[in-house]
C-alpha cells in the first residue's frame, strides 16, 4: 500500500465522483483498486458516505497520471512513494507529455497550491514560450475545469483562483515584449461583449498581436456598445477580436452577431471561444470570420504577415521599375 505524507495538511471532503471526475478514472475502477491492491482507504462522514482528502487526492492522481504513460497498476503499487513522484517529475519536465501536465495543473487548484501551480505552469513557459504552453496545457486546463465547474466538483472559488494566476502569467509577457509597430502594422480592436466575464482568450490575443508588431487597442472586460460606436468611430480599426468563452456568459449570440452585421458590416470581425464555435447554426455575415481555436488565431496572423510581406516587396518592385518605364517611355 502506498503511505501518505502530510499529516497535518488541510482536509478536503472529495467524494468518488469527484475523484473520477478529476482523474477520469471510473468510480468501479478506484473501487476495485482499493479492495484488490489497497491503494486507497476511503474515511466516512456521520452518515456512512465515503470520502476522500487532499493526499488521497495526490495518491489517485500520480497514479493515473503513470497509468496514462503506461504503468500497469500492479507495478505501481509496488513502487514507493518517493518513486512514483520521482517518475511524475520526469512526465512532468518532458514537454510533449501534455494531459499528464493538464491533470496535474488540475490536482493543484483543488487544494488551492500555488506554488505547485506556479512551478508547473513557468517550466511549461520556460521550455515552450507563452503561446505554445496557453495552447497545448493552459486552453485544454481551462476546457477541463469547466467540466469540473459544471458537475461541482470545483467552485467558483477554485476557477476565480487559477484565472488569476494565468492573468498574471500572460499581463508579464505582455509587459516584457519589446516589439514596436511599423507603418505595415494593423489596428486591431479587443473586446468582450457585456454578458463575457472571462478575459483569458482576450489576453492571448493581446500577446499574439503585440508580438507580431500590430497596433492594439485593449479594451478588455465587457464594453458598453453605445461606447463602442464612440471608439470605432474615433480609430477606424482594421480588424476586431471578441472571444465569448466563459460557461455562465450572459451574451446571446446570434443576436450580437446580428449587431455586428448591422451597425459594422464594413470592419473584418474575428470571433473565438466555446459559445461561438459551439453554436454550428449560428447565422453570420461576409464580415465575420469565426477562429475555432487559439492555433487559429496564430495561423490567421502569420497569413496576414506573409500578405503584408508580399504587398510591400510589391510595392517595392513596383517602385524601382518606374524609372526604368519611364526612361523606356521617353
Amino acid at each position: 500500500m502506498l503511505k501518505k505524507k502530510g499529516k497535518n495538511a488541510v482536509r478536503n471532503k472529495l467524494f468518488i465522483k469527484d475523484i473520477e471526475n478529476i482523474t477520469g478514472i471510473k468510480a468501479h475502477t478506484i473501487r476495485i483498486w482499493e479492495q484488490r491492491y489497497n491503494l486507497l482507504k476511503p474515511k466516512r462522514t456521520d452518515t456512512g458516505i465515503r470520502y476522500y482528502d487532499e493526499d488521497d487526492l495526490k495518491i489517485i492522481m500520480n497514479v493515473s497520471i503513470l497509468n496514462l504513460n503506461g504503468f500497469k497498476i500492479s507495478k505501481i503499487v509496488q513502487m514507493t512513494q518517493e518513486e512514483i513522484t520521482s517518475v511524475c517529475s520526469e512526465f512532468s519536465e518532458n514537454q510533449s507529455q501534455f494531459d499528464t501536465h493538464v491533470q496535474q495543473l488540475v490536482a493543484t487548484i483543488v487544494t488551492f497550491d500555488e506554488r505547485e501551480f506556479n512551478k508547473l505552469l513557468t517550466l511549461d513557459i520556460i521550455k515552450q514560450g507563452i503561446e505554445q504552453t496557453m495552447i497545448q496545457v493552459v486552453f485544454p486546463f481551462l476546457n477541463h475545469v469547466s467540466q469540473l465547474w459544471l458537475s461541482g466538483t470545483v467552485h467558483t472559488a477554485h476557477v476565480h483562483y487559477i484565472t488569476t494566476i494565468i492573468r498574471q502569467k500572460l499581463f508579464v509577457s505582455i509587459d516584457g515584449l519589446n516589439v514596436s509597430p511599423n507603418s505595415e502594422s494593423k489596428k486591431f480592436l479587443l473586446f468582450n461583449p457585456p454578458g463575457e466575464p472571462n478575459d483569458i482568450g482576450l489576453l492571448f490575443a493581446n500577446y499574439a498581436l503585440r508580438r507580431m508588431g500590430h497596433n492594439v487597442i485593449y479594451l478588455g472586460l465587457p464594453t458598453p456598445f453605445e461606447d463602442l460606436h464612440q471608439v470605432f468611430q474615433d480609430q477606424e480599426p482594421d480588424y476586431v477580436y471578441c472571444n465569448i468563452n466563459s460557461q455562465n456568459s450572459n451574451v446571446n449570440v446570434q443576436p450580437f452577431v446580428n449587431f455586428i452585421g448591422k451597425h459594422w458590416k464594413e470592419t473584418p470581425f474575428l470571433l473565438s471561444g466555446l459559445q461561438i464555435t459551439g453554436k454550428k447554426d449560428l447565422k453570420i455575415t461576409p464580415n465575420i470570420q469565426i477562429l475555432e481555436n487559439a492555433q487559429e488565431l496564430l495561423d490567421f496572423l502569420e497569413d496576414l504577415r506573409q500578405t503584408l510581406r508580399y504587398n510591400k516587396n510589391l510595392k517595392n518592385f513596383s517602385q524601382a521599375l518606374d524609372p526604368i518605364i519611364n526612361t523606356i517611355v521617353e
